[in-house]
């Protein structure tokens, strides 16, 4: 849950944000979204109706993708035109569900209002909007540690045949109670992920992920390219211009991203 307070008539407000055992991920104004979706059968139609951009509304099906075990939305992307867009058995249930639990926390929030002042309130609920600079936050499922003295090795099954190691701290495994089963996310800056093009390539870098182009944006420096990596997950790497004209990006090749494994932060509940 995410909520914000201020001063004056409108008093302390709550916004649902649902989550899977992690930090909250599914905010109302995502839900929103879903919701458009469900009625217009379109990215765009939705995003028009919410006042979105077409890339901002591609951005939250995306990062709501990720973030579950399966896809609470399933679209093709259409570009101007937009694209055909349904969401999935669990897309309606989170929708359902973060409405049912708004109500529920309306309720309850005017009673707690009532004893607290607003300052007192604002205080007491600050920490809990927590949100990440990551680009990349990828749900994922630790399958296995190699744990050593000081660095340990964890590897987070993120979508059937994707995987995404980190080392970090045995101090930190420790302390986020990391195991096999556990659910966990893997923040990842897109400046971090390194993308090439080859089948046998010899590299440093721990993680190797395939995938196809989905889009490329470009900017006056950078590009934004986004691999579609299989079971509805998607990562996004931020090179330079140049480097996207080098290396010929275009929607519907095949790359594979190079990531670092202590590049990937990982992040508990």
């Amino acid at each position: 849950m995410a909520a914000a307070s201020s001063k004056g008539e409108a008093g302390l407000t709550v916004s649902v944000g649902l989550k899977r055992g992690l930090s909250p991920r599914v905010s109302l104004e995502r839900v929103a979204l879903i919701e458009a979706v469900a009625e217009t059968g379109s990215i765009m139609a939705a995003a028009q109706r919410l006042g979105l951009s077409y890339k901002g509304a591609w951005d939250i099906v995306q990062a709501l993708n990720n973030l579950f075990d399966v896809p609470l939305i399933e679209a093709a992307p259409g570009g101007k035109s937009g694209g055909v867009a349904r969401v999935t058995q669990r897309g309606r249930q989170v929708a359902a569900a973060c409405r049912r639990v708004q109500a529920e926390l309306d309720t309850a929030l005017s009673k707690l209002e009532t004893g607290l002042a607003g300052d007192q309130a604002r205080d007491l609920f600050w920490s809990l909007g927590m949100r990440t600079s990551a680009r990349n936050a990828l749900r994922g499922e630790v399958e296995t540690i190699i744990h050593g003295a000081v660095n340990s090795e964890v590897t987070l099954r993120i979508a059937p045949g994707v995987a995404i190691t980190s080392v970090l701290t045995a101090r930190s495994v420790a302390e986020l109670g990391l195991s096999p089963g556990k659910p966990a996310i893997a923040l990842i800056k897109s400046s971090f992920v390194v993308l090439a093009i080859g089948e046998r390539l010899r590299t440093s870098a721990r993680n190797q992920i395939r995938g196809v182009v989905a889009a490329r944006e470009d900017g006056a420096v950078n590009s934004e390219i986004r691999l579609d990596i299989g079971g509805g997950k998607t990562l996004v790497a931020t090179i330079t211009l140049e480097s996207a004209g080098a290396l010929q990006v275009a929607v519907g090749d095949s790359m594979v991203a190079l990531i670092k494994a202590p590049h990937v932060i990982l992040a508990v509940e």
